[in-house]
């Protein structure tokens, strides 16, 4: 899996907000790369803020990318089961 959204030195700006979003609605799963912001503490503020602006959740980081989740509220165009306990 290819990330589907680049976050570069200008951060989380509303271009990127909406292409995350959009990138959500349409894959629920997706990874996000962090071009211009090296430093764990800066990242885990941007992953915060794209969490509580998508209503979505990181679900892993590896490197410089972080994986994110947000299941599709249309039944029908769900392409994750997640399991239930």
């Amino acid at each position: 899996m290819k990330p589907v959204v680049f976050i570069g030195q200008s951060g989380l700006t509303q271009g990127v907000m909406q292409a995350v979003d959009e990138a959500l609605e349409t894959h629920e799963l997706i990874k996000i790369k962090f071009n211009d912001f090296k430093e764990k503490d800066q990242k885990i503020e941007i992953i915060a803020d794209i969490e509580a602006q998508t209503g979505s959740e990181m679900a892993g980081m590896i490197g410089h990318m972080a994986i994110f989740y947000r299941m599709n509220p249309d039944p029908e165009k769900r392409k994750i089961t997640v399991p239930t306990k």
